[in-house]
């Protein structure tokens, strides 16, 4: 890590150039324009992956100094201060624990372990390491949510009384879709609970408090799918015809869960529908209000508070300046903010985290706890039980 004047330089080393890769590059390379009070500028120092044309591709297009073949190149590097980890869930307890133990704080997406047993793993060593972390937990930085939290933690609804949740997406409705590793159990763990329910999960306990118990049911609906033509690895891509193999984990999931606060939520989480693109949609109630909010119109919160009136209904409200971060990204209501500013504002958080020493950054111990509650679902659905969630350690930044 080096100072220059003013600003300090971060050294970033990246693991998978994929689709996230690239994002989470943008990401840190946007922290400085949006957040120059930080003094913080990312240096891009190596790039790894197994497809030498994709770790060429991060240092002749993305700007990083160098690339690699090998992950561990990024982990022993001298001048890499912190470290993003965007591959493949089956990877990141190996990656994960290499980085803690190399004492490098790191970001890593979710689902971060595949299943509860991992992510724990990968939190224990992150705090026995003493460093901080980030994970991919992206929609509760929509400003929109943080006024949806504000409202809800200052009382504006009253007592939560129940919540719901769903999120919904297409992207394997087609069953011609490839048979990628996020169909396998022993590569992916869970289907949708990881991938998308996961995400509702911490939204959930970020707006209304810890998720106490669960009971649930899943259904795999597209029972086999091709595998991939040649080396593709998308869920997004299409299989070309190629022997079918089965579906190993699920593609919907429905929950119903308690909250420590006695609130109760229910839970719908979808791959496979068709209709929805990404409709990831969570509604808080409360004896005197509630809110509403859609990432398919991710600056807009609709609003109802108080009982009667003539006008009692929603109000739609425009996230602006006085919302969360969003005047770091636009100077007025009705000028959107998009997906990739959700990420460099985690991006800011994490960078923050690790030059601070505090935790801002949702941690390995938020995802921990999503994932203590998709395990939970899990096992509820085999044997329709209530299941309590698992307890953890660490800090979590849900509730702060």
């Amino acid at each position: 890590m080096s100072t220059e004047g003013t600003t300090r330089e971060i050294g970033v080393g990246l693991i998978s150039v994929g689709w996230m890769g690239r994002l989470h590059t943008r990401a840190y390379k946007a922290v400085s324009e949006h957040y120059p009070e930080l003094g913080l500028r990312a240096r891009l120092v190596i790039a790894a992956d197994t497809f030498e044309a994709s770790a060429r591709q991060a240092a002749e297009v993305l700007g990083y100094q160098s690339w690699t073949l090998d992950y561990n190149d990024v982990l022993t590097h001298p001048d890499v201060d912190v470290v993003s980890i965007c591959a493949p869930n089956f990877l990141h307890k190996e990656m994960a624990l290499a980085a803690a133990k190399a004492g490098k704080p790191f970001w890593i997406e979710k689902p971060m372990g595949r299943g509860a047993v991992e992510s724990g793993e990968i939190a224990r060593a992150a705090q026995d390491a003493g460093i901080v972390t980030g994970v991919g937990f992206n929609y509760r930085h929509a400003p929109a949510v943080q006024h949806a939290r504000s409202l809800i933690r200052g009382g504006r609804l009253g007592r939560v009384t129940n919540l719901r949740c769903w999120l919904l997406a297409d992207y394997s409705a087609d069953p011609s879709g490839a048979r990628t590793w996020r169909f396998e159990k022993d590569r992916a763990g869970t289907g949708v609970l990881g991938d998308l329910a996961s995400h509702g999960f911490d939204l959930a306990q970020f707006l209304a408090g810890e998720i106490t118990d669960v009971t649930a049911l899943t259904q795999t609906i597209i029972a086999e799918r091709p595998k991939p033509a040649g080396g593709a690895a998308s869920h997004f891509s299409q299989g070309a015809g190629g022997e079918l193999k089965p579906v190993e984990n699920e593609d919907y999931v429905g929950v119903l869960a308690r909250f420590a606060s006695g609130a109760v939520g229910t839970f719908e989480s979808s791959r496979v529908a068709v209709g929805p693109r990404a409709e990831y949609v969570i509604e808080v109630y409360g004896t005197e209000g509630s809110v509403r909010w859609n990432f398919q119109r991710l600056n807009e919160l609709e609003v109802c508070l108080g009982l009667g009136g003539e006008n009692h209904g929603y109000t739609t409200v425009m996230a602006d300046p006085s919302h969360g971060e969003f005047a770091r990204f636009q100077p007025g209501a009705g000028t959107a903010m998009g997906f990739d500013d959700l990420k460099t504002i985690e991006a800011r958080l994490f960078l923050e985290s690790v030059v601070s020493g505090k935790q801002l950054a949702p941690s390995a111990a938020d995802g921990w706890s999503a994932a203590c509650v998709a395990d939970a679902a899990k096992e509820s659905a085999a044997d329709g039980s209530w299941h309590k969630i698992g307890a953890i350690s660490g800090i979590t930044t849900f509730g702060a």
